[in-house]
């Protein structure tokens, strides 16, 4: 068996490759010890060290396997990098409970989990300040609804351009409460990685990986 610790890297199989090597070496210096004061009459049985020898090329074996699977996981990372990089600049659509009003207008998506009778969304400025209710809105679980706020609000003033939260809070005819999700759409600014993951900030000041995105427009 060889071990070449040239290759070893800061990966968790590269150090687990460095301590095997070294373990190898204190074995091969163990056994030539042994062998070296081995009483003539009395040999030392061969077995045992040819069954660890056996363990540790076993144990060798494991972590290329594992070198491997990291190479192809750093592959796979860096292809998906590429295709997340022709993002930037498009309009994807994402669970968010964040808009943007811009130009008086911002636009999003709901859907309920049942059939609720009673629905509204709850917009909110930054500071958690309630400035409009929209109310009497669909509540058919089978639906994805498309809802516009015109940027007005609740004493039918102007707001703005700036970055909202919505709540849609819904509940049955009888009084029971139906939990709901919330999509809108973000513009892709910049890329970047997090635990070696591309991960994309958008323009309403969240991050999401690009498997979080429903759809790009």
């Amino acid at each position: 068996m060889q071990i070449d610790s040239s290759t070893t890297t800061n990966t968790a199989s590269g150090t687990a490759l460095k301590k095997l090597s070294e373990d190898y070496t204190s074995f091969l210096k163990l056994l030539t010890a042994q062998i070296q004061h081995q009483d003539p009459l009395q040999p030392i049985d061969s077995t045992a060290f040819v069954s660890q020898l056996a363990q540790l090329t076993q144990v060798e074996q494991t972590v290329q396997s594992n070198t491997n699977l990291e190479q192809i996981n750093s592959q796979l990372a860096a292809a998906a990098a590429m295709s997340d990089i022709q993002l930037i600049g498009h309009d994807v659509l994402l669970a968010t409970d964040r808009v943007e009003l811009e130009d008086g207008a911002a636009k999003f998506e709901y859907q309920v989990d049942d059939d609720a009778g009673l629905v509204k969304a709850v917009i909110k400025a930054e500071d958690g300040t309630v400035v409009r209710e929209l109310t009497g809105l669909a509540g058919l679980a089978s639906e994805v609804h498309k809802m516009t706020w015109d940027g007005l609000d609740k004493n039918g003033m102007p707001v703005p351009d700036a970055v909202f939260t919505v709540e849609i809070e819904a509940e049955t005819t009888e009084g029971i409460s139906v939990s709901a999700s919330v999509y809108a759409t973000a513009t892709v600014e910049e890329m970047s990685f997090e635990a070696g993951r591309p991960m994309l900030i958008l323009s309403n000041g969240t991050t999401t990986y690009s498997g979080q995105i429903v759809s790009v427009r």
